[in-house]
């Protein structure tokens, strides 16, 4: 498919035209009363796959998400390149979608490029614990894009999920944050970043008045003006690669994950107000670890000399 002009990008981040808001939007189940993080509940993450037929990636998917990335698992590379981050302040809206909080750029916020395609950052969003393992706030302009192997995907939401989703050598962290990209052809490119306690994280400590406003509202919005999604640190070129899918229903596959090596830190009581903001009766809004059948598992270790 041709690439097309940046301009048009949308996904991730939603929308610079409603084509790619619609194409975002359409695969993250924004009603959290469909689902739950029940460990025993009959719309619990071993259920999802049953509620609707659409869904049934869920249970029969075979590149789901999170895993574990241990390192016996892992490959490490120097060739997949550093990634690029072209991402700029723009408008934004808080959301609580009563499963996590996202914020979400109305304007284009930047993009990321990767594999020579370019993913526009629609949104981002927390887990709390992280969902991923090593061994939400969501914007409505485009706030900029990441290059990842020479395509851009525009950022377009983040949000976060407690304790995290993905996990390193087994160890499970206390917060998760996915930075959700689209592609101009409609590919998925999310990036994770874990957090241990510690000292605050500044980006959440520009959010934590207006999470306040919307705490225990679901559904509820709020404009909270110009966001800088440069303000989110990676702190680490260094980040682990892997095709999986969303971690939420419809559990889409093939979405392309780049989690940040280095564990960044997050106060107790940040990791507490994403939690209690929610209206929901879980402990834990992160889904279980999936089987990863096989699948390549890559470290970017960059090498200084080719990446000078």
């Amino acid at each position: 498919m041709a690439k097309l002009p940046t301009q048009f990008l949308v996904c991730s981040f939603f929308v610079l035209l409603a084509l790619h808001s619609f194409s975002v939007r359409s695969q993250e189940v924004e009603d959290e009363s469909e689902f739950d993080y029940g460990a025993n509940s009959t719309k619990g993450p071993a259920r999802w796959g049953e509620i609707h037929a659409e869904w049934g990636a869920c249970s029969n998917g075979t590149m789901q998400s999170p895993i574990d990335m241990s390192n016996e698992r892992v490959n490490i590379v120097s060739h997949l390149g550093r990634l690029k981050k072209s991402y700029k302040p723009s408008n934004a809206t808080l959301r609580n979608r009563g499963h996590d909080m996202m914020l979400r750029w109305e304007d284009e916020a930047g993009a990321i490029e990767i594999n020579g395609t370019e993913y526009v950052l629609h949104q981002c969003h927390w887990h709390s614990p992280s969902e991923h393992t090593i061994n939400g706030r969501r914007w409505e302009d485009e706030a900029g894009a990441i290059e990842i192997k020479g395509t851009e995907y525009v950022l377009h939401q983040c949000h976060w999920h407690s304790p995290s989703e993905h996990t390193i050598n087994g160890r499970r962290y206390d917060l998760e944050l996915h930075m959700v990209h689209e592609s101009a052809d409609g590919k998925v490119a999310v990036i994770g970043i874990m957090y241990k306690i510690g000292r605050q994280d500044s980006f959440l400590s520009l959010l934590m008045d207006h999470l306040e406003a919307i705490t225990d509202i679901t559904d509820r919005e709020r404009a909270v003006g110009v966001i800088d999604p440069r303000h989110i640190k990676f702190g680490s070129r260094k980040y682990y690669r892997y095709i999986g899918s969303l971690t939420i229903p419809p559990c889409t596959e093939n979405v392309v994950w780049s989690i940040v090596r280095k564990v960044r830190t997050v106060t107790r009581e940040q990791v507490r107000f994403l939690r209690v903001a929610v209206h929901d009766e879980w402990d834990s809004n992160a889904r279980p670890l999936q089987s990863i059948n096989k699948r390549s598992i890559q470290l970017f270790r960059p090498d200084d000399k080719v990446e000078n």
